[in-house]
């Protein structure tokens, strides 16, 4: 049984810009700045709370877990009010994983929330091929802890031992949490250079430029835990 498990901001929603201003606006008010450099190279790729947690955490400044919440909640809200218009997408994600459906399970594993992803499925076309949806309410750890990925593994092959798979990243710490689960891995340059991306099996530009059957010499075998 092969696996095709996508990341859901970079890869499927072409939304990171809209992460990045809802962060940098909530944090404004907090009196901590940031800038996009500093976005892209220690956030990206984080779920908003071990992120909200990271920025405080440099800037020196300390968040009990109900001011964390506070924020994250914050933050959600202002990402919803930007996207209420529309979510952009990757280029070309939408035929390309419906062709991949043909011959692989497909999970959306991303630190964003149930809702936003459910949004951006919804919009793309890909919510009756995407059989697994794990978010950053469903695991104690974000990327780049691969739990993400071995739950959403263990709920696609539902008792099949013989798995192989496939993880489509855009970020650092998701490339590291599909080495941890053992698969091939894509990176995708919708939110990195490709030089930032060298730990991937491939690097991308776009869905556009291949195939599904481009992902064959990729698939590798995993252990897969009991089903979550």
């Amino acid at each position: 049984m092969d696996l095709l498990l996508l990341d859901y901001n970079g890869v499927v929603a072409d939304d990171e810009p809209i992460h990045y201003r809802a962060l940098r606006d909530l944090l404004g008010v907090e009196r901590i700045a940031l800038d996009e450099v500093a976005y892209r190279t220690r956030y990206l790729g984080l779920d908003d709370r071990t992120c909200v947690r990271e920025v405080f955490r440099r800037a020196g400044r300390t968040l009990d877990p109900d001011a964390l919440a506070v924020l994250a909640a914050r933050k959600a809200a202002w990402y919803a009010e930007s996207a209420r218009h529309g979510i952009p997408l990757v280029d070309g994600v939408a035929s390309f994983v419906r062709r991949a459906a043909a011959t692989a399970r497909i999970a959306v594993v991303s630190g964003a929330l149930r809702v936003e992803v459910g949004a951006g499925l919804a919009q793309s076309g890909l919510a009756d091929v995407v059989s697994v949806v794990i978010s950053a309410e469903d695991v104690a750890a974000g990327k780049p802890d691969p739990e993400g990925y071995r739950l959403a593994a263990a709920r696609l092959a539902a008792g099949e031992s013989a798995v192989r798979a496939v993880v489509i990243e855009d970020s650092r710490p998701g490339i590291a949490a599909a080495r941890a689960l053992g698969a091939g891995c894509v990176a995708i340059t919708t939110s990195h250079p490709a030089d930032e991306l060298q730990d991937a099996d491939r690097v991308w530009r776009s869905f556009a430029d291949h195939a599904p059957a481009d992902l064959q010499p990729l698939f590798r075998p995993i252990a897969v835990p009991a089903r979550g």
